[in-house]
């Protein structure tokens, strides 16, 4: 090497310089890292505990349950391994109560997002206090379910309810709302009653969908019906699909105000008519009436799996009829 080829003194001060400044933010970015991945475990970790300890250790011991013959008391049981699956499938009281279920969810659903998004409609138009209109109208949905249940079997009991006394004004008999057939009705009607929680979701939903756009349709000369069908509601139909699938989930899974409107007690446990005798309700009769723990976790599970099933499905057939403003990570 010349010496023309050999580095100066400034050159090799900025060379050593330089690897100083890289070896000192080096350290800075790493720490920080650490520290956010710290933070973010320690705030989710509240969360993660309680989802283990909450959902899946109950989950999984519910699945053990599902094998054996455990009453809930003896310390007698026996593992029978898929039996109670077999009965489960061999058991027509438990397919009865299934399509119950699915028939109770298929009316509920629809009509509650109906009447949720109507709601919505009517509180987005300017009027005079419209944040009271909103608020008595959501009302409902905070009330506690079961205050809800003891109001509606109060409002429709037989003797002293008074959906009756309306009726008796206009020299109608008393109706037996609380048995079959109207007992189907009444829980309808307690469904429908909370329809407040979708109406915020509709009206959240209703607010973001650009003012441009309608008012290009009312250029264009389309009327109030053709814009809601042809514009409102593509932009919403990931609202309706949110509200689609929740609403089927809570649908199968209704039972409180069912325990709070029964039709009679036996041996101790609240029995309902038979037309609202659902999924949830026969779940609820193996464990707390027959003390059949075993067979009613194998009911929960293939719940669970039903579930899951009618989600993937409705996932799988609305994929082409729903609108996103981003487009999914999934579909990039």
């Amino acid at each position: 090497m010349t010496v023309d080829q050999m580095p100066s003194v400034a050159d090799r001060r900025n060379s050593a310089a330089s690897s100083g400044r890289a070896g000192t933010a080096g350290r800075p970015r790493s720490s920080m890292a650490a520290r956010r991945y710290r933070a973010f475990y320690m705030f989710t970790s509240p969360w993660i505990v309680g989802f283990l300890l909450l959902t899946i250790v109950p989950m999984a011991y519910a699945l053990w349950l599902s094998f054996t013959t455990y009453d809930g008391i003896s310390p007698h049981w026996r593992y029978v391994g898929l039996g109670n699956y077999r009965e489960l499938f061999s058991d027509p009281t438990t397919w009865d109560a299934l399509g119950r279920a699915g028939l109770f969810a298929v009316t509920s659903v629809p009509l509650s997002i109906i009447a949720g998004m109507g709601l919505a409609v009517l509180v987005n138009r300017p009027m005079k206090a419209r944040g009271l209109f909103r608020t008595l109208l959501y009302l409902p949905a905070v009330v506690p379910p079961v205050g809800a249940g003891i109001a509606f079997k109060q409002l429709f009991d037989q003797n002293s309810g008074a959906a009756n006394g309306v009726l008796n004004i206009f020299g109608i008999d008393a109706v037996g709302w609380l048995a079959d057939p109207y007992a189907r009705y009444v829980l309808l009607m307690t469904v429908l009653w909370a329809a407040g929680n979708i109406m915020i979701i509709s009206l959240a939903g209703l607010q973001d969908v650009p003012r441009e756009l309608h008012e290009a349709a009312r250029i264009d000369g389309a009327g109030a019906w053709r814009t809601f069908r042809s514009i409102t509601v593509p932009l919403l139909s990931p609202v309706l699909l949110f509200q689609t699938v929740t609403g089927v989930i809570a649908s199968v899974q209704t039972i409180m105000p069912l325990l709070l409107a029964p039709f009679g007690t036996t041996g101790g446990v609240t029995t309902v008519p038979q037309s609202n005798y659902t999924y949830m309700m026969h779940v609820f009769a193996q464990y707390f009436a027959l003390g059949r723990y075993g067979y009613a976790s194998a009911l929960l599970w293939i719940l669970f799996v039903l579930i899951l099933i009618v989600t993937g499905l409705i996932f799988r057939f609305t994929s082409g009829a729903v609108f996103y403003n981003v487009e999914p990570e999934a579909k990039k």
